[in-house]
């Protein structure tokens, strides 16, 4: 089929335009994009790969009007990114098609024998308008006499449906137009464009996190090996859970004694800790106590939106935490907060580790590729399986979150969590990322890459809640 043959629709209208000057100009329904380029074959190529990216969301060709200084023209651009000039007599032929003409109607033809004609129902006559009958007729049996003056039944009367049953509104949700890449510009300059399969991805993901569930839920993110990224990823998941789901988050930092999740978070007007928080436990849990009470004893992050419980930081201290003050502090953390994020120590054997491990619903295994790290993950787990019947249910429906130690560590990830993909429910691998190495850990500072890792490892987390 020669090109001047092929139909290619002309919606949306595309003008491709060329200067003298060394500007230039791609016009997608009546949506301009200017072109920066330092020569006139660069406007050129530029301007192709504009309308080439077009038909490629399309998934059609494309007719393209094009204007420059040798004249003007009409092509066709594949997704592939192959161009067809269609032939002016073909453009003629098309404007003329485009005007609209008067037609006469057609004929009224025969229908031929060989078709046949629609059933029609012939009306019935009217009641004074009886058939004739024959002697013969009338004196026919009753089962032999002539029916084609019956009287056909009337149709049902419609009944009133119930109020209960009835409802004006719109079943199927509808899905919001593309806001990412390509699709979110063509959205944006007016043709609306249905998401990418990575759009969809991350806003399935974004509506898992900003649930609400009916109770506290609380998570647990255990490794019995330090240096594992348990800090971090505590800060990571408080953040995103807290960001979409519009706060209520608590980081605690459960340590026996002194951990570090104070350090790498914002402070507030005060140093206290959850020390404090246990002096007071019984006024918090008072019925007159309110939700502003607890600015005195947690540190609220500004930009991320969650609270963070710290550890006791006095270096004079030697308090060491018990399975009681856990079950106390829980108490009081399960009254205002609708998530509680756990950070932990070193220690399965510690009786704040086997109290928190009894408050969890959902447990979090972090590693780095470095091997020592992922090989602790596993015992942990091992652990837990073979303690009881909560824990082991807790290893089995586990989430793996894998941080790359270095950049170059894509194929190390990948190794390890081929490894822990048959043992748990949900294995994320999240990429290198300074901005988790060292000092305080915010969302923002963090790459789009990561934050879209940490989303999914969230999103991951928040369906074993």
């Amino acid at each position: 089929m020669t090109t001047s043959q092929v139909e290619v629709s002309a919606f949306p209208h595309v003008r491709a335009i060329v200067s003298a000057n060394g500007t230039g100009e791609v016009v997608i329904a009546g949506n301009s994009r200017p072109i920066d380029a330092p020569d006139e074959t660069a406007l050129r190529r530029e301007a192709l790969t504009i309308v080439t990216d077009l038909a490629g969301v399309l998934s059609r060709p494309v007719r393209v009007y094009t204007e420059g200084p040798e004249g003007d023209g009409e092509l066709v651009v594949h997704p592939d990114g192959n161009i067809d000039e269609v032939a002016a007599e073909s453009n003629g032929r098309r404007r003329r098609a485009e005007t609209p003409v008067s037609t006469p109607a057609p004929p009224v033809t025969s229908v031929p024998s060989s078709v046949p004609a629609p059933a029609v129902q012939e009306p019935q006559p009217a009641a004074t308008q009886l058939p004739r009958t024959t002697s013969r007729d009338a004196t026919a049996a009753p089962d032999q006499q002539d029916t084609s003056a019956a009287v056909t039944p009337a149709p049902d009367v419609p009944t009133r449906r119930s109020l209960k049953e009835t409802s004006f509104l719109i079943s199927d949700p509808v899905v919001q137009p593309a806001t990412q890449g390509f699709r979110g510009l063509m959205a944006r300059m007016g043709m609306r464009m249905s998401p990418s399969e990575a759009e969809m991805a991350e806003r399935a993901d974004i509506h898992a996190v900003s649930q609400h569930w009916p109770g506290p839920r609380t998570i647990a993110v255990v490794n019995r090996k330090g240096g594992a990224n348990k800090t971090p990823t505590v800060a990571a998941l408080s953040a995103v859970f807290a960001r979409y789901g519009g706060g209520g988050v608590l980081a605690w930092d459960n340590n026996e004694n002194q951990g570090t999740l104070g350090w790498r978070t914002e402070q507030g007007p005060h140093s206290s800790s959850v020390l404090d928080l246990l002096r007071d436990k019984e006024q918090l849990l008072s019925p007159l106590a309110h939700n502003a009470l607890l600015a005195h004893y947690v540190h609220h992050q500004t930009e991320d939106k969650y609270d963070v419980l710290r550890s006791d930081e006095n270096d004079e201290g030697d308090h060491e935490i018990s399975a009681d003050e856990v079950d106390a502090v829980h108490s009081v953390a399960a009254k205002y907060y609708r998530m509680i994020v756990m950070d932990s120590g070193n220690t399965a054997r510690a009786a704040n580790w086997r109290a928190m491990i009894g408050h969890t619903n959902q447990l979090v295994i972090p590693t780095t590729t470095m091997e020592d790290r992922a090989e602790a993950a596993k015992l942990t787990l091992q652990t837990l399986a073979a303690r009881d019947g909560h824990s082991a249910k807790l290893a089995e429906n586990a989430v793996v979150i894998i941080s790359q130690w270095k950049p170059e560590d894509g194929d190390e990830a990948r190794r390890i969590a081929a490894g822990f993909g048959p043992l748990v429910r949900a294995v994320v691998t999240v990429p290198y990322d300074p901005a988790l190495k060292a000092g305080r850990i915010r969302h923002n500072a963090l790459k789009p890459a990561t934050q879209r890792a940490w989303l999914a490892a969230a999103a991951a987390v928040a369906k074993g809640l």
